[in-house]
């Protein structure tokens, strides 16, 4: 009886490690926008000044830990983000003043998310597979889907019934609860524990199979070779244009919705009805992404949410729940994708070897775009007194994404290659 490939448990532990990260640092914000803002008398765009700073702060947490992912593994840093987002968001539950806000919640909350989410898991399964590493980063970025779903209401229920201040000391309770067990379950890569990657036994390997894996490694690229490529700069432009979406509607939809009339639990539920298509998307997204171009379907994903960003605006404008409903659910569709299909995408045009290093590169420069939409959106809010146009320019933010993409040819991707042992690491 042949055992469980090691790597479908690191898919188990990546899903649970995202369901906090993600969850905990952008789909309870929402939930409190109001009331903290209310009692402190904050403006919306000194509220979501946290978040743009923890924009800047994930970038540069991954900048400065991708390369020691490489060489030790993801765990020590899931363990010790572990610790620094639970205190963070415990800490949250005494804050008096807006520095103290911005200083944990995007400072601190923010580091400990970065070492437990998407970077250090996505890495670490970018080793562990490379002809199924579409499905199972799909699989694990189920939990970030799954955070959407379950965490607005329950948030918005918590600081309904017990306040803001014991919701965040709550929620970090369970964070912590959650996340040490996964770590436990982390390793670096197969090679270490004499197995391969995707599953594939020796015997298999001898006799020809997990020839893409052995291409992916010795073609990939380190640091210094993949910023000489236009294809890095490409991508950081075309990804970063679709993640401004996630990161305003994650944090404006609640105040959105109450704003036009609709009560705080039918608006925190908008973006767990979002988050249901995400969800069961995200396998389907795998299972396209390793038959397809994962460039055209990021295109299309891209597409997707920007036309439901649209369709939100002008139906929330009319009135017509049925629409504002068929919208959110839409933007999920997209939503889901964003997360695999990038993923897959950097790691399959600069290979696994150095993957951790490439993408932290990559991330001050994304992060550093997707930073300027929630306080660019709040500040327009203050001003105009709405969020129509600040939307629509997400919304094409998202439509110039899919232009990119789609227009992004599978020689654009390689032509810059260069032997990796030709270049310093």
């Amino acid at each position: 009886m042949s055992r469980v490939y090691y790597g479908y448990w690191i898919v188990a532990a990546g899903f649970v490690t995202q369901f906090v990260a993600v969850g905990m640092a952008n789909y309870v914000v929402g939930s409190f926008l109001i009331p903290m803002t209310e009692e402190f008398a904050w403006s919306r765009a000194e509220f979501t000044a946290a978040r743009s700073i923890g924009q800047v702060v994930l970038a540069t947490t991954g900048f400065l830990i991708g390369t020691h992912i490489d060489r030790w593994g993801g765990r020590p840093f899931i363990v010790v983000g572990a610790l620094v987002l639970s205190a963070a968001m415990f800490s949250l539950g005494s804050i008096n003043t807006l520095g103290q806000w911005l200083l944990i919640n995007g400072l601190m909350l923010t580091m400990g998310s970065a070492m437990i989410g998407n970077l250090v898991v996505n890495v670490t399964l970018g080793k562990w597979f490379v002809e199924k590493r579409g499905k199972a980063v799909a699989l694990a970025g189920m939990g970030i889907s799954l955070a959407g779903i379950v965490l607005p209401p329950v948030a918005t229920l918590l600081v309904d019934s017990f306040g803001w201040r014991d919701s965040w000391r709550i929620l970090g309770l369970v964070a912590l609860l959650l996340t040490l067990p996964a770590a436990l379950v982390v390793r670096r890569r197969p090679e270490d524990f004499d197995q391969h990657p995707d599953g594939h036994s020796h015997d298999e390997v001898a006799s020809g199979k997990g020839a893409a894996a052995r291409l992916d490694f010795d073609k990939s690229m380190t640091r210094a070779q993949a910023m000489r490529t236009s294809s890095f700069y490409f991508l950081v432009l075309a990804f970063g244009l679709f993640q401004i979406s996630i990161t305003v509607m994650l944090t404006q939809t609640i105040p959105l919705m109450t704003d036009a009339g609709y009560s705080r639990l039918v608006a925190s539920s908008m973006i767990s009805l979002a988050s249901v298509p995400a969800f069961f998307s995200k396998p389907f997204w795998g299972i396209l992404i390793d038959l397809y171009s994962p460039k055209k379907l990021a295109a299309i994903g891209a597409a997707i949410t920007g036309s439901a960003i649209l369709l939100i605006v002008w139906s929330i404008n009319q009135q017509l729940d049925f629409w504002v409903y068929g919208g959110f659910l839409l933007m999920g569709v997209g939503w889901g994708g964003l997360l695999p299909l990038q993923e897959v995408i950097w790691a399959s045009v600069f290979g696994r070897r150095y993957l951790g290093s490439v993408r932290s590169t990559a991330m001050p420069f994304t992060f550093g775009m997707s930073a300027l939409g929630p306080i660019l959106v709040a500040y327009y809010y203050d001003i105009a007194g709405n969020y129509d146009l600040s939307l629509v320019v997400i919304a094409s933010c998202n439509l110039a994404s899919a232009f990119m993409l789609y227009r992004l040819n599978e020689a654009d991707t390689t032509k810059d290659v260069v032997n990796p042992s030709d270049a310093p690491r």
